[in-house]
């Protein structure tokens, strides 16, 4: 945290997102307002010192692992350059994924600058946009202001630990939610960041593993399963029902992507409630306790969009069947 009296420097990395877009002849919203100009529109505190970079202008949903990457890895650099802290505008539509890579990256590289995710929902022409108070909010965060360790989203005027927090609302102002228990999302994240560390950091300069997402549903089989396997993923996020509960036929392709040596993490297509293995399934079994029971590893707090993030994180640092497990449920 900065000493009172003194100057912070704070660094704004651009990527895009709503709250640089504008609406273009068609209608259509695209990311193109500079970090400059968005700044130029709020009234930045004194006692902060901001430079903008622009990285990239792209919707969010268009980013691939790789640019997550690069987000993170600018961060850290600019913290060993001598930021005081580092706001990184992005699209809300994977901003949970980005911001966790950038967890994972800042945590490794023990860089205490905080890191401060933050967008809009409304875009920079709106008659009444969000994005200047988020930004602004960021701003006070990032350069010395109280919060929780490690990188965070903050948006319509709340400061979320990353671990656990997602979107909720495609046009709600108060878009994100941060996982309800502190102390659960806490150690979700000592659970990750151990683990992740035991693995000894990435293995290599190259891309990370290939970990698909497949959601379960009333009658599903195992084709999508089937198929990301002979795509060669070596990682699996099941998006369950209820609890963590599939059928039969899906825990027994489970069962063979395991044995095959594919990582499968659980979590569910609820929107509140951890996800766990309690159920046994009846009429035949697959249940979230079958699923646990065919070696799937469950992940209570991190949803799908995160869950696969930190598995192919732990995955590309050569972490094993055990740091999986230890990674997602201690």
């Amino acid at each position: 945290m900065t000493r009172p009296g003194t100057t912070a420097r704070v660094v704004v990395l651009a990527t895009g997102g709503t709250i640089a877009a504008t609406h273009d002849a068609t209608g259509a919203l695209t990311p193109g307002r500079s970090a400059d100009a968005l700044l130029a529109g709020i009234d930045v505190p004194h006692r902060l010192h901001v430079t903008a970079h622009r990285l990239m202008a792209m919707d969010s949903a268009a980013m691939t692992p790789a640019d997550m990457a690069g987000i993170a890895a600018r961060t850290v650099a600019e913290a060993r350059a001598g930021a005081d802290g580092i706001v990184v505008l992005h699209g809300t539509d994977t901003m949970e994924e980005s911001a966790l890579v950038a967890d994972l990256a800042v945590a490794q590289a023990r860089t205490a600058a905080p890191v401060v995710f933050t967008g809009a929902q409304r875009g920079a022409d709106h008659p009444e946009p969000d994005g200047p108070g988020n930004l602004l909010l960021a701003l006070h965060i990032a350069g010395g202001a109280p919060g929780s360790p490690g990188a965070r989203i903050v948006f319509a005027g709340k400061a979320m630990p990353v671990w656990g927090t997602r979107k909720t609302s495609t046009v709600a102002l108060d878009g994100f939610e941060s996982w309800p228990d502190m102390r659960e999302a806490d150690a979700a994240r000592r659970r990750g960041l151990a683990a992740f560390a035991a693995a000894d950091g990435p293995a290599s300069e190259g891309p990370l593993p290939r970990v698909d997402t497949v959601a379960l549903y009333p009658g599903a089989d195992a084709a999508a399963i089937d198929a990301v396997r002979a795509a060669g993923a070596r990682g699996l996020v099941l998006e369950a029902m209820g609890a963590g509960n599939a059928n039969a036929v899906v825990v027994q392709a489970v069962r063979e992507a395991v044995a095959a040596g594919v990582a499968v993490v659980v979590t569910t297509r609820v929107p509140c409630g951890p996800a766990f293995a309690d159920y046994g399934g009846g009429g035949g079994g697959g249940g979230g306790a079958d699923l646990a029971g065919a070696g799937a590893v469950f992940s209570p707090v991190l949803r799908s969009g995160q869950a696969r993030v930190l598995l192919a994180a732990l995955l590309g640092a050569g972490a094993g069947p055990g740091d999986v497990a230890r990674a997602f449920t201690g």
